[in-house]
């Protein structure tokens, strides 16, 4: 790509798309477009063929998604799985009809099996069955990466498709009924934090940020504290002791990626390697006629377990209060270690460890709500 390519983000708005989006401005990329979901609906079949008819992009970095956390994904299957699926066939399609040089497409790697080995390696794909509460979401990803590799080797193509484990960042998702474990949880303790100090100042500035099921700080404080019980945080009357109830057991084991490491590895891609490349890391012995599973594991390699998630984020916040685990809610998967090999192979590395990244992410909240 050159500094003066034109090159389309779709989805630059979300996590995955604005952190991107940063990067290619910090790197000096001049001609970027990208539309809102109001400007150009991408489920629209039409709308997106004349969109790519008119702009006709370079390079196109396909990052929107309907996205969300356990909860969303289990209970809004059909949507998940409709929403995405005509995101990609359109954007894809379009690419393909009108030239785009290179496209990255991004998908998770809630696509490997429940028991998927461990770290999970990008040839484990397809193997077993999928983690059941985020399975039409998987397979919508799965599709995805399967129609970008499918139109490399029929159209010669050159599109690659990368698997972000976990991320958070900036412009992340911290609305308590949809969001990922992580950003939920630094909102979690920072309100319960908030409570344990009977900073009710602080509770209200979150809940007018960003209100809880319409709740928000203009409402009295039993009616917040209702709406903060609900999800977890509550008070012993008598001893004004602060506790917080997480979903599960607490044992699940996650790998988090700051999201400006993930835009620093999508770009180096786009910047550095094509289909070509990953072809030569993808072949297998026993089938060397065969061509799959060319992805790209977008990963740490580090892992730990809720329960310490919890502690560290605990900690950075200051909350002494008690934490909790209801093991009567769902875990998902146990385990979901990604292997990033492959990228290491390829040149690049993250540089941001999870105790920064938290400490990062706290501050960019705090930040947030006095806006």
């Amino acid at each position: 790509m050159n500094k003066d390519s034109k090159i389309y983000i779709a989805g630059h708005r979300g996590l995955v798309g604005s952190a991107i989006l940063k990067n290619l401005i910090e790197q000096g990329y001049t001609n970027l477009i990208f539309r809102t979901h109001r400007e150009l609906d991408l489920t629209d079949q039409k709308s997106v063929a004349d969109f790519f008819e008119i702009e006709k992009p370079e390079y196109v970095i396909l990052a929107a998604a309907k996205v969300g956390g356990i909860v969303a994904n289990n209970t809004y299957r059909g949507d998940f799985i409709y929403a995405n699926m005509q995101i990609q066939n359109n954007v894809i399609h379009q690419s393909y009809l009108h030239g785009v040089k290179k496209l990255l497409f991004l998908g998770s790697t809630c696509i490997y099996p429940k028991n998927a080995p461990q770290p999970m390696p990008e040839d484990c794909l397809l193997t077993d069955t999928l983690e059941y509460t985020n399975e039409p979401y998987a397979i919508a990803k799965i599709a995805g990466l399967k129609m970008c590799e499918s139109y490399n080797l029929q159209y010669g193509t050159n599109f690659i498709s990368v698997m972000p484990t976990n991320l958070y960042g900036p412009n992340d998702n911290f609305n308590l009924e949809t969001s990922h474990v992580l950003p939920a949880m630094v909102r979690k303790i920072h309100l319960s934090n908030c409570l344990e100090e009977s900073n009710w100042d602080a509770i209200r500035a979150d809940l007018n940020a960003r209100p809880i099921e319409d709740v928000d700080g203009n409402v009295s404080e039993n009616e917040m504290i209702g709406i903060l019980n609900k999800y977890g945080i509550s008070n012993n009357e008598q001893t004004g002791e602060v506790s917080l109830a997480l979903w599960g057991s607490g044992k699940p084991m996650r790998e988090f990626l700051w999201s400006e490491d993930m835009a620093d590895a999508c770009i180096f891609i786009m910047e550095n390697r094509d289909f070509s490349d990953v072809i030569e890391q993808s072949f297998s012995k026993e089938r060397a006629n065969e061509i799959r599973n060319t992805h790209i594991n977008i990963g740490t390699g580090k892992e730990l377990k809720i329960s310490g998630l919890a502690k560290i984020i605990k900690e950075t916040i200051g909350f002494s209060g008690n934490i909790c685990f209801d093991s009567s809610k769902p875990d998902g998967t146990m385990r979901k270690l990604t292997d990033p090999s492959k990228l290491h192979n390829l040149g690049w590395k993250h540089k941001v460890d999870l105790e920064e990244g938290i400490r990062l992410m706290y501050q960019y909240y705090l930040e947030s709500i006095t806006k």
